[in-house]
């Protein structure tokens, strides 16, 4: 029977084993500990945030020791908070109450992706850009310092756009600086102090700052039985009183809707809510249309590839490419580190990667090479023919032989006549961690496009079928976490945030669980 057992406890071990292994084999080393405390002490009295009045102060927690009716309130709200964790999501999926568009104005608006959200109660639209490299939710407000919002002064729009005015909206709040998410809380004069916030991004010296409030995010929901139905989600949204370099420039003129890891962004806030689950969809296509989702997994069948820790900590979207290929040629001593930024309109290489690629593409492309004014890139060519001559795909291989193709890496410039010439559309970069931005990521095999349920938004995303069409871009759904300071907002270089792998904590509960019932039953450890 022991020997059985033994046999018995291998087989389970090496099955919980495998189930960790599965989910995350470089957390292998990671240490977990356990201690106990009692119920009735001092520490356990604080872990359930009894206030000192609760307790009797002094008397320590003789009074709650008698399970008095602050005892079993307590012990109903632990309770209820972890039913909410077993029961996982309320929704599905979740989408901005205008529908999941998105779209691009090109030039106009910086070549950036926009999406219409609405804030407050009553609740008034804007139209913000889509930024993964960044966190906070940010309108124009109260305004000091914002672009025109004038619609006659942009060539897209046919409408004006809106200001934010907190005092019109009977659900806004004001964040104080002892607030857990207010950044600047040790420099306030007073913790009721409003928490005041400045964002610096790295593009030519452009800035938002303002103060914080929390308010209503106006969504929609999806599922596969229940039809689309209005969801109200406090999150926090930065007033844009002052915003400087290209947001006075037309770049996100009505607000940046920050997608990144940080605690403070609207993915992040989602999830802890339990509104979604703890992941987030984009698509974009070459026709500048495309999709949001929160909530999104992503199909079952999609390639992945895993983000990767900075400094020793999983801080933002990061991944390994392993190398890059141009057309079927791919280059050996070209792997580095990438930043997935949908705050990018081009992607950038690390200078010794970005010499090997760029002249290898040259190597391939039979047209004379040239300079265009104003073109930002080194690497042009001029075009003999009235169209695009062909060019040779860049393909970012990853782990696993995953591939990231980009089939047409060149910006055209049209003329008169029809194609003057076209650039390849990648830029060095003096920093170790490269960019990828948004340009044509046709045929991606790792980042792949998801489709919701049937039925449940009213402008679904594309199909299985559209996803294999060259026609179809996407960003892979990401975990939330944190981010820092520096955020990228049509950026070019790296921020930092914040990533929490918990995925692995449930197998590893699960392994200790086996070990202990397998020594209780059988002796044998």
């Amino acid at each position: 029977m022991a020997a059985q057992s033994a046999r018995l406890l291998v087989y389970f071990l090496t099955a919980a084993w495998l189930a960790v292994e599965n989910e995350y084999i470089a957390l292998a080393s990671t240490t977990l500990s356990l201690r106990l405390i009692h119920r009735f002490s001092d520490e356990a009295a604080k872990a359930l945030k009894f206030s000192p009045s609760e307790t009797n102060g002094s008397a320590g927690v003789s009074s709650w020791r008698k399970k008095s009716k602050d005892y079993y309130r307590v012990l109903l709200s632990n309770d209820l908070h972890r039913q909410n964790m077993k029961l996982g999501s309320h929704y599905q999926l979740l989408f901005p109450s205008q529908g999941s568009n998105t779209v691009s104005f090109g030039n106009d608006f910086g070549w950036l992706h926009y999406t219409w959200i609405d804030i407050g109660t009553p609740n008034v639209s804007f139209l913000v850009a889509l930024d993964t490299g960044s966190d906070l939710l940010w309108v124009p407000c109260d305004c000091i310092q914002c672009a025109p919002l004038s619609g006659a002064y942009y060539s897209s729009l046919d409408i004006d756009l809106n200001e934010y005015n907190p005092s019109d909206s009977t659900t806004s709040k004001h964040l104080s600086c002892s607030h857990q998410l207010c950044e600047s809380g040790p420099n306030c004069k007073s913790p009721k102090q409003q928490c005041p916030y400045n964002i610096n991004y790295y593009t030519e010296s452009t800035s938002s700052s303002g103060l914080l409030v929390e308010d209503m995010l106006n969504l929609a929901s999806g599922s596969d039985n229940t039809s689309n139905t209005s969801v109200q989600a406090p999150v926090i949204i930065g007033c844009g009183m002052k915003q400087s370099g290209g947001y006075l420039d037309g770049v996100a003129p009505d607000g940046l809707l920050g997608l990144g890891l940080g605690e403070i962004s609207v993915p992040s806030i989602l999830a802890k809510a339990g509104l979604v689950r703890n992941s987030f969809s984009m698509c974009f296509n070459d026709d500048g249309s495309g999709r949001i989702f929160f909530g999104d997994l992503g199909l079952a069948t999609q390639q992945s590839t895993s983000f990767l820790p900075l400094d020793g900590t999983y801080k933002t979207y990061i991944v390994g490419v392993e190398a890059c290929c141009i057309g079927n040629s791919c280059l050996k001593l070209t792997s580095f580190r990438a930043l997935i930024d949908s705050g990018a309109s081009f992607t950038f290489l690390p200078d010794e990667v970005y010499e090997k690629t760029v002249n290898e593409f040259d190597r391939h492309v039979n047209a004379t090479r040239s300079s265009f004014e104003g073109y930002p890139w080194k690497y042009c060519y001029k075009s003999s023919l009235q169209e695009l001559p062909k060019v040779p795909s860049v393909t970012l291989m990853f782990p696993l032989n995953n591939s990231f193709v980009v089939h047409n890496p060149v910006f055209i410039i049209n003329g008169s006549q029809g194609v003057d010439g076209f650039c390849l559309a990648i830029q060095p970069t003096d920093e170790d961690i490269g960019t990828i931005g948004r340009q044509d990521l046709g045929d991606s095999k790792t980042m792949s496009v998801t489709s919701p349920p049937d039925g449940t938004p009213s402008n679904p995303l594309p199909t299985n079928e559209q996803q294999r069409t060259p026609g179809g871009h996407a960003v892979s759904p990401a975990v939330a976490g944190r981010a820092p300071a520096k955020p990228s907002a049509a950026s070019t270089q790296l921020i930092s945030s914040r990533f929490c792998l918990l995925r692995l904590l449930p197998e590893l509960l699960l392994l200790l669980n086996i070990i202990s019932a397998f020594k209780a039953n059988t002796g044998i450890l």
